[in-house]
């Protein structure tokens, strides 16, 4: 009886996370970032966007994309907010994601 009561429970938390609109990260992209790797170059592989298609999107150039992917781990700026607010909002996440 408790295994048919875990089952339900599992049906119903299942059925629940298909309603949700929330985006779910797969444990590959998780991993990566706990690793440290740089965040924007993540995203931007997971979305499958190159530097310049990402530069299209957000209408931030390419060279600043490049100067902050390999910025990142060296300790120099990352961006002005507004160019992390632009490249977050291509990438469809949280400006606090790409810092």
């Amino acid at each position: 009886m408790l295994d048919s009561y875990e089952d339900m429970l599992d049906i119903l938390a299942f059925d629940s996370a298909k309603k949700s609109t929330q985006e779910f990260f797969p444990k590959s992209l998780v991993d990566s970032l706990i690793a440290g790797e740089n965040n924007l170059r993540v995203y931007r592989e997971y979305r499958g966007l190159t530097q310049a298609a990402l530069a299209h999107e957000s209408g931030v150039s390419r060279e600043m994309i490049a100067m902050i992917e390999s910025d990142q781990n060296t300790g120099k700026k990352g961006g002005s907010l507004t160019t992390i607010k632009k490249l977050a909002g291509a990438l469809r996440v949280d400006i606090e994601d790409l810092v």
